[in-house]
């Protein structure tokens, strides 16, 4: 089976950074059409935040996070990173990595079969 792992959440100030991980076992990542990262606030729906196409050919980004966060794939490692920079207090929320086996649209929650169990970012 397919397993997603997360790590790298924490707490941070404004303006801080994080590093977030996303460890895939059980399937390469290299073969699934996306990988994405989502987040969820309190009382808030999931939301897309950033995915990257297969092999790196194409991101896509949440406007609300621009210009600030990065993500990128790591075949070699079988990892995807979601580098967060200028961190703010709305960014605060449960970050899931998740694989997309089929596609379907890379910002839609439904393209994505396999979901970790989510890292806590605070900011404060």
């Amino acid at each position: 089976p397919v397993q997603l792992v997360e790590s790298g959440g924490g707490s941070v100030q404004t303006g801080g950074s994080l590093r977030l991980s996303c460890a895939a076992s059980g399937y390469a990542i290299s073969t699934f059409v996306y990988m994405g990262w989502f987040r969820q606030a309190p009382g808030k729906e999931r939301e897309v935040v950033a995915a990257v196409y297969r092999l790196g050919r194409g991101t896509s980004y949440a406007d609300s996070v621009k210009g600030r966060f990065t993500i990128s794939q790591d075949n070699a490692k079988n990892t995807v990173v979601l580098q967060m920079n200028s961190l703010k207090p709305e960014d605060t929320a449960m970050y899931y990595c998740a694989a997309s086996k089929y596609g379907g649209g890379m910002n839609r929650r439904e393209a994505y079969n396999y979901w970790g169990q989510g890292t806590q970012v605070t900011v404060s």
